[in-house]
């Protein structure tokens, strides 16, 4: 069974950072792809970052240059560092790890930014 376990979340200030986190558990035998996905009020699901098993990244136009999303494999843990937060970045973050015949989730985490 693999088990998500996102941390980190609160409420900012617009201009302010977070870092969130994402521990992975369970039967992982090798680094597998990782992302951060988000739902904000009232729309639908939201790829904001993610990152292969190489370290290469990729991210959303909305977030590009303020977040970076990295990865400790030693830790099976991958991270979203978020800066200049906009009252738009309120959502729920999702991190989730990709195998070949399935993707798991985690259960979400609250990101507030107060404008």
């Amino acid at each position: 069974q693999i088990q998500l376990a996102e941390s980190g979340g609160g409420l900012v200030r617009s201009g302010g950072s977070l870092t969130l986190s994402c521990a992975a558990s369970g039967n992982i035998v090798n680094v597998r792809p990782m992302s951060w996905y988000r739902q904000a009020p009232g729309k639908e699901y939201e790829l904001v970052a993610d990152i292969t098993t190489s370290g290469r990244t990729n991210y959303s136009d909305a977030v590009k240059g303020r977040f970076t999303i990295s990865r400790d494999n030693a830790k099976r843990t991958v991270y979203l560092e978020m800066n200049s937060l906009k009252p738009e970045d309120t959502a729920i973050y999702y991190c989730n790890i990709v195998f070949p015949s399935s993707t798991y989730w985690g259960k979400g985490i609250q990101v507030t930014v107060s404008s």
